[in-house]
């Protein structure tokens, strides 16, 4: 009896998920509830560059995800950021239960395989059918999870002047291309954005030829938000000493939502995340949407969470206890904060910023080859789409390697996946019905007295 108890409970709770991200002005929202969205995560990709293979990656394995995903929630993140993945493998298990954990992904649509990447020297040797397909099939695949919340077309491809010279236009099309595709082939817009390196030679300016469009008529051909990835505060900093407030002025304008992609300096150890408390600050979340800490797993850079080793196991390090500390004290501003905050600055944002001719350190005269997209654009990618599941089966969230604390002993948290409610708004509802999101309200309904149901027949055994 206890056994049936517990199958119907984990039923109801199945259920949940995550609403979808979208964007309003320069902010991210849940398209149900309204409340903004601000990024507190980190980035995750065991193994780095090395670890990318054709046989497995950091979403297809169920045993992996389910051990990191508990410790996601022990950290008390809301998004990961992973770096490569591989389209051909299935991803719903792990996707599921990200979602069923209340954990979004920013996934970025590139690897370091071959016909799988720019290269950022000669892009127009790698811009092709091949290319794309691969892109495309990434897209098409995770367009399918509520939980995914974006893609960035490219990481730190514009670095130096060679890449600046030859890169800043392939990257446009690029992110113009997968916005059309989504446009027309995904069943809802998923945000398409890119992470810049950390270079003020090129972060600001960059930044504003993404943004802009080449005439009032192009929808597609501006990035949909901007990732920064920033080390600049090591050690004991403030918001002056690390530069931070040039940081916020250099985007207090920009017309989309922007992001920390990776931040965490590590010239100083351990590290303190001290810059954690001024990102969820009134001082930045106006203009920030949040960040993302790099990165979750050791690797050779010295950057890591976590420790993993060869047998699955997995030991916390100090920056893992460090980063969940500053992350508990956080608490993010809801809508009514945020849209007081924004009242007080008269921001004065363009609803569409048109380009200009030229740059600083961007060369941006060249064209190229409109052609390459046009048919898998027209007809589509075949590619499974993924699709969230129910877990019904308690072993596939249960955590099977042995975790360890940063003393070495045996963690005494929870082993298990904890699932969370879903967050409604009866207004927002109403509003997704009369956009043509028909019978949203009706399976909300449904879903609740069902889960109700559920547990009355559940209480009901317990007597029996």
């Amino acid at each position: 009896m206890q056994v049936f108890i517990f199958w119907v409970l984990f039923l109801g709770v199945g259920q949940c998920y995550l609403n979808p991200i979208t964007i309003q002005n320069k902010h991210f929202v849940d398209s149900v509830t309204g409340e903004p969205f601000f990024i507190k995560g980190v980035d995750y990709q065991p193994g780095g560059a090395a670890g990318i293979n054709g046989e497995s990656d950091p979403l297809s394995d169920p045993k992996k995800c389910a051990r990191d995903i508990v410790l996601f929630q022990e950290l008390g993140i809301n998004t990961v950021r992973v770096y490569s993945i591989n389209p051909d493998l299935d991803h719903n298990i792990c996707m599921s239960m990200l979602s069923m954990a209340g954990i979004y992904l920013i996934l970025d649509v590139n690897s370091p395989l071959p016909n799988q990447h720019l290269n950022r020297y000669e892009p127009w040797k790698t811009y092709n059918p091949l290319y794309l397909e691969h892109v495309f099939k990434v897209v098409s695949q995770f367009s399918g999870y509520n939980n995914t919340l974006g893609f960035f077309a490219g990481n730190e491809v514009i670095n130096d002047e060679e890449s600046a010279t030859n890169s800043p236009i392939y990257v446009k099309k690029l992110i113009g291309d997968i916005k059309e595709y989504i446009a027309i082939t995904c069943d809802r817009l998923i945000p398409v954005g890119y992470s810049a390196a950390d270079d003020l030679n090129y972060r600001v300016s960059l930044s504003q030829y993404l943004e802009c469009s080449t005439n009032s008529n192009k929808v597609y051909d501006s990035v949909d938000f901007y990732g920064v990835n920033s080390y600049q505060w090591c050690g004991e900093q403030t918001i002056r000493t690390s530069g931070y407030d040039k940081l916020i002025e250099a985007y207090r304008k920009y017309t989309k939502p922007v992001m920390l992609s990776e931040f965490g300096c590590n010239r100083v150890l351990p590290r303190q995340f001290g810059e954690v408390e001024v990102l969820y600050s009134k001082e930045m979340y106006t203009v920030f949407s949040g960040g993302l800490v790099y990165e979750y797993s050791q690797e050779p850079n010295n950057y890591g969470l976590v420790k993993i080793n060869h047998d699955g196991s997995v030991r916390m390090l100090p920056d893992f206890v460090t980063l969940q500390e500053k992350y508990k004290k956080i608490a993010l501003p809801n809508r009514d904060q945020l849209h007081k905050e924004l009242e007080g600055q008269s921001i004065g944002l363009k609803r569409n910023v048109l380009c200009l001719d030229k740059y600083e350190n961007l060369e941006i005269s060249g064209k190229t080859e409109n052609d390459i997209p046009a048919k898998a654009i027209e007809t589509g990618i075949q590619v499974k789409r993924g699709h969230i599941l129910e877990l019904l089966n308690s072993n596939t969230l249960q955590v099977q390697f042995e975790i360890f604390d940063v003393y070495g002993q045996r963690w005494q948290g929870p082993k298990v996946v904890t699932p969370i409610a879903r967050k409604t708004s009866n207004k927002k509802e109403s509003e997704a019905k009369t956009n043509g999101a028909n019978g949203t309200s009706e399976s909300l309904l449904i879903e609740s007295i069902f889960t109700m149901l559920l547990m009355v027949i559940a209480v009901q055994c317990i007597f029996l």
